[in-house]
């Protein structure tokens, strides 16, 4: 329920060709506390709701891991 994760950012993930690609970047994220993430491949994108603020840089490192890059961090409202 998205109501419970009042900050949103859209992450531009580059390095994704496939699903498994995307379920990747997925369980990095979702293993941050706090956080609620769907990619979309065809789109290149995370959408990642969190409980409350998680800095950017942590965002990305979470991709990194992931062995992707994230080229941009969107704020969203949501």
């Amino acid at each position: 329920d998205p109501s419970h994760y009042p900050v949103r950012k859209l992450l531009k993930v580059d390095g994704m060709v496939c699903g498994n690609c995307a379920t990747n970047v997925e369980n990095s994220l979702n293993r941050l506390d706090g956080v609620w993430a769907r990619v979309n491949l065809e789109k290149g994108e995370a959408d990642v709701y969190m409980k409350e603020e998680i800095p950017d840089d942590e965002l990305r490192s979470a991709v990194r891991s992931a062995g992707y890059t994230v080229y941009r961090v969107e704020e969203k409202s949501v």
